[in-house]
């Protein structure tokens, strides 16, 4: 699906017109494969910890890793809105180091926009990055980064004293400057009054139905990631089962030699063979 490049001011401009679709990428070739669906965002998600490079958790990937990844997006990337990631400690230790990690996801890897988890306590962050040119989505909930503090994945803002706490996180978020919230792992009610109090979109992942826009790992989405499956998640495709086959089969007629076939090889010109064969006597 081709088209002009989505920007920050479609996506705050949809909410309460369409709904906003996000799925994460961590590639080239995958990126080129969401981009053409018509999916408005992209994020390279530090999730790429643990779905490509296969760590527990989100805390150990990059900044270097980070950009090399964005970097592959933002080539396959051409209508979608690329967002990077700010990894676990990239922008926690100052408000110059928060900028200037910022603005190398833009200058070195190709994004239009960063991501960062976290609620008041980051809005001095969120304020000078957005102040420098560059826009920032926000994240709270269920925030990956912070899992060693919050006990393990679990569903956030249960109890009213919490989600009026979110709740306010979110209205910090928006004052900061934010175009966008991500609401990961909360109830679906309290989604709502967020997405009703706030004048930039909402994007859910196990957030319910209510907000402006819906995210999901493509990993997930499409069966490859199979580790573990979120209860949030609705996988559309088996792609991981279908690999396997493809790849089995790869194997047999390897091992039974039907591959590679007269149609996969390359052919020689008679009188060049025989002069070859003669050489060789």
């Amino acid at each position: 699906m081709e088209g002009k490049r989505v920007t920050v001011p479609d996506v705050v401009e949809a909410k309460g017109k369409r709904r906003i679709t996000m799925v994460t990428a961590y590639d080239y070739v995958t990126a080129r494969w969401v981009d053409r669906s018509g999916i408005d965002m992209i994020l390279v998600g530090d999730s790429l910890a643990m779905v490509m490079l296969g760590h527990e958790d989100t805390l150990s990937v990059t900044m270097e890793e980070m950009l090399h990844h964005t970097r592959a997006v933002a080539r396959g990337a051409h209508r979608a809105l690329v967002i990077g990631d700010m990894p676990f400690m990239s922008y926690q230790v100052s408000v110059e180091q928060a900028v200037a990690n910022a603005g190398r996801f833009m200058k070195e890897a190709g994004a239009q926009a960063v991501k960062l988890e976290g609620g008041a306590t980051v809005v001095p962050q969120i304020r000078a990055i957005v102040e420098a040119g560059i826009p920032v989505q926000g994240h709270i909930g269920l925030t990956p980064q912070s899992i060693a503090q919050l006990g393990g994945f679990k569903v956030q803002a249960k109890s009213a004293e919490t989600a009026k706490k979110l709740i306010e996180d979110a209205k910090a978020l928006a004052e900061a400057g934010c175009f966008s919230i991500v609401l990961e792992a909360i109830p679906a009610p309290v989604a709502k009054i967020i997405t009703e109090s706030v004048p930039i979109p909402t994007i859910g992942i196990g957030a319910g139905p209510h907000c402006d826009g819906q995210v999901l790992v493509l990993h997930d989405l499409v069966g490859l990631f199979d580790r573990f499956r979120p209860k949030f998640v609705k996988q559309y495709d088996e792609m991981g089962e279908r690999l396997l086959n493809a790849l089995r089969a790869f194997r047999r007629e390897v091992e039974d030699g039907i591959f590679p076939g007269e149609e996969h090889s390359f052919s020689m010109k008679p009188e060049e063979l025989r002069k070859l064969e003669e050489a060789l006597k």
